[in-house]
């Protein structure tokens, strides 16, 4: 299973959001920040998985999300979190107009 994790600022844009999806190719799951999951579906019109990505390890680092979210990505944790246990990342988190997004693999579904 192929989960894309999203992370993004209040207030993005819907076409900003589609376009960083887009970029990743098929994907079986959509995951956010829990508290940003509502924001994000009503964007992307499309169900999204809401997951507390506190403390979660991430190999790539920003002080914005540590700052806000105690993991060093947001989108590498939250698609590591939703794709479950064993999971691994299979592209880092990249940034397409101001979204953050990354892919991990698991064998949850």
């Amino acid at each position: 299973m192929r989960v894309a994790g999203i992370g993004f600022q209040r207030g993005a844009s819907a076409a900003s959001l589609r376009a960083a999806l887009v970029s990743v190719g098929p994907v079986d799951r959509v995951a956010t920040a829990a508290p940003k999951a509502g924001e994000l579906a009503a964007a992307i019109g499309r169900e999204i998985e809401g997951v507390d990505v506190t403390g979660v390890a991430t190999p790539t680092q920003s002080q914005a999300s540590f700052a806000a979210h105690a993991t060093g990505s947001v989108a590498e944790a939250a698609a590591l979190v939703a794709a479950g246990q064993g999971a691994r990342l299979i592209q880092a988190r990249k940034i397409i107009g101001g979204v953050t997004i990354a892919v991990a693999e698991g064998d949850e579904g």
